[in-house]
């Protein structure tokens, strides 16, 4: 294991999680209607840490493949789209409470997630393992984002 590595991509995992105490839910998301299995305030730091740690670590491990292999380079592409993504939806969603544009951006990180977990799949299984909790939690938050967004249309036509 290249630690190095490993906390160079925990550290752009890091930016991304921050955006999360920036712009933390509010009463504004609490007053919305939610589905029932919506998960638990407190499931949220404890699922987004392990996912974190476990796309650092996917990343690390296709990272130290060797060679010039163009499929390494194009999963690295992939694995920063999907990061930026992820950092954009916290702010889109609670920081400008644009609803809607939320789950465009999750859409996008759904179709980024799913792409990096292939490629990587390619490169090292286990790299492609690590990022399977993350496409389901992504899938979730779609999930919950389009209902939020279906159940609340005074609040999506107000952002």
């Amino acid at each position: 294991m290249d630690f190095t590595l490993f906390f160079t991509y925990l550290a752009a995992c890091g930016a991304a999680a921050a955006t999360g105490a920036m712009f933390q839910p509010g009463d504004w998301y609490r007053s919305l209607n939610k589905p029932w299995w919506t998960p638990k305030d407190w499931m949220f730091p404890v699922a987004w840490t392990v996912l974190y740690i476990c796309i650092a670590l996917a990343a690390m491990r296709v990272a130290m493949e060797a060679g010039f292999d163009p499929l390494v380079g194009q999963g690295l592409a992939l694995w920063a789209v999907q990061i930026a993504l992820n950092t954009l939806w916290t702010p889109v969603f609670f920081g400008l409470r644009r609803i809607r544009a939320g789950l465009v951006v999750l859409g996008l990180l759904w179709l980024a997630v799913a792409a990096t977990l292939l490629v990587f799949w390619r490169i090292d299984p286990l790299a492609g393992w690590l990022f399977v909790p993350y496409l389901l939690w992504v899938t979730i938050a779609g999930a919950l984002n389009a209902s939020v967004w279906m159940r609340n249309p005074v609040a999506v036509r107000a952002g």
